[in-house]
């Protein structure tokens, strides 16, 4: 019998009930939330919505894109000729350091509040045609050191309180250019799902002296099943809760709070787990994988935040091909979060995917 299958009781006697066949939901111990797991879904059949991927065909130079170097951005900013990152205030942004304070309220009711902040984009590389899963360790440790840095000097902001890094990859995900970049908000708030894993992780430390995600890390690389790829310093795994077809939870094996607590000797060992998580994702369908990732991290708000562990979500749509994705609808968006594809089968498949991209072999 394996760690997903025990016996309940039933009406007619004693059943064994696995997790692998039956329906069930699962605790997100760092959300407080559920997850329904419906793993019999798998052999429904399709016929809904088929995407049509275009071949990752991109010149290391694009005249066209305005994050290439020496390119025009909106409004005619030139960028300059960079050799490896680039960062920028987003000419489009969502929050603004002129926000004057101020709010609305009516009745206890009606309520608003400005939002002050900042946000910037950070671009990978100057060549066009490089992705995370294409660069080597030695040109993603520059993006990792560009990450420490921003996190320093937005937190240093007073009133900034929460710094999210993130990074949309594809068109399916709604980025809207091709070059490999992401993007950095900062914010006077602490975001929704932050203040989810604050309370999760500040309760789990309260009742028991430990930290949730030192001893979630642990029971993981213990069980083995749903770890995807690991070195010295970092753990990618599916979460036992993950919701998206083939999430994947990024840990760090030292107990830090944030980009400021990321030693020097671990900013190759981030980069080496990244460009290997990436570079699973595409050879799982052999494609250039579409995902949302961000980094979570401890609020900038003055606090020590013990209770915080360094940790990076990985949310791809992508359910059974390259051109088959899953969107939160119907149930999902009236009641609870719902996945077919057990995070055990998922990390099995990602697990036994090669680390050199299928574009190398």
């Amino acid at each position: 019998m394996t760690a997903l299958a025990f016996h309940v009781q039933s009406g007619t006697g004693a059943e064994l009930f696995d997790l692998k066949q039956h329906p069930h939901r699962r605790f997100n111990a760092l959300t407080g939330e559920w997850v329904l797991v419906s793993p019999h879904r798998t052999q429904r059949p399709w016929q809904g919505q088929v995407e049509k991927l275009p071949p990752d065909t991109r010149p290391e130079f694009d005249p066209k894109c305005y994050l290439c170097p020496g390119n025009p951005r909106a409004g005619g900013v030139l960028n300059p000729s960079y050799e490896a990152t680039f960062v920028f205030d987003n000419d489009f942004a969502a929050l603004r350091p002129d926000t004057p304070p101020g709010g609305f309220e009516s009745g206890g009711l009606l309520k608003a509040e400005s939002e002050y902040g900042r946000c910037r984009v950070v671009c990978f590389n100057p060549r066009h045609d490089l992705t995370l899963a294409r660069m080597g360790v030695d040109q993603i440790v520059p993006v990792v050191k560009t990450w420490v840095g921003q996190f320093a000097e937005l937190g240093a902001d007073p009133r900034l309180n929460y710094v999210q890094i993130f990074e949309n990859r594809g068109e399916m995900m709604g980025a809207s250019n091709p070059h490999p970049h992401c993007q950095i908000w900062a914010s006077e708030s602490i975001p929704n799902e932050p203040t989810k894993e604050l309370a999760s992780q500040t309760a789990y430390r309260t009742g028991s002296g430990r930290c949730l995600l030192c001893d979630y890390a642990a029971l993981e690389e213990r069980l083995g099943e749903r770890v995807v790829c690991a070195n010295e310093s970092f753990l990618a795994l599916v979460p036992f809760w993950a919701v998206w077809p083939f999430e994947v939870l990024l840990l760090s094996r030292r107990h830090f709070a944030g980009m400021d607590g990321l030693e020097e000797r671990e900013q190759p060992a981030l980069a080496d787990i990244l460009r290997r998580v990436a570079t699973r994702y595409d050879n799982l369908f052999e494609t250039s994988f579409p995902y949302t990732m961000g980094f979570h991290q401890k609020p900038t708000d003055g606090a020590e935040h013990p209770e915080w562990h360094f940790h990076a979500h990985y949310y791809p749509p992508l359910l059974r091909s390259a051109t088959v994705r899953k969107f939160m609808v119907g149930y999902e968006m009236l009641a609870t979060p719902q996945r077919d594809i057990t995070p055990e089968s998922a990390a099995e498949r990602l697990r036994g995917l090669a680390e050199r991209h299928h574009l190398d072999i």
